[in-house]
């Protein structure tokens, strides 16, 4: 499966910490990302990344078309949900893509941690099965 990972800047370090959690996990999954949260995971537990632009420069928009490709499997979006931000706009279209292709969606630790034991579980594995031809 492809897990995509963004994170806003005051939530970078959660991201960071949740991953070196659940590397063993996240190790045996495709893993994409924006830039500087890519970076930031991948030096913290050594995962192979790939990187997409940082999201002020529209890495958060590359993952969305990836999301109507069908690209991405899981996203794992850690919010700050107090902060207002320049791009806000971005993160309603990318949530509300997800709920248009059926992505399952984590917007802070606890649903992270839910949907990362489901994948550990091969509660989601019914994604590859019904999952449109790339």
């Amino acid at each position: 499966m492809t897990i995509a990972l963004i994170a806003h800047d005051s939530k970078k370090e959660l991201m960071v910490q949740f991953c070196i959690a659940y590397c063993g996990i996240l190790s045996r999954h495709s893993i994409v990302s924006t830039g500087t949260t890519g970076k930031l995971v991948s030096e913290a537990t050594g995962l192979e990344i790939t990187r997409f632009l940082s999201g002020a420069q529209g890495g958060d928009q590359q993952i969305a078309s990836r999301i109507s490709y069908n690209e991405i499997d899981v996203l794992l979006f850690f919010r700050d949900p107090i902060a207002a931000k320049s791009n806000e706009p971005n993160d309603h279209t990318m949530l509300r893509l997800c709920d248009v292709h059926n992505i399952p969606v984590a917007t802070n630790i606890a649903t992270a941690e839910a949907l990362i034991h489901a994948l550990e579980r091969g509660d989601l594995d019914w994604r590859e099965i019904v999952k449109p031809k790339r």
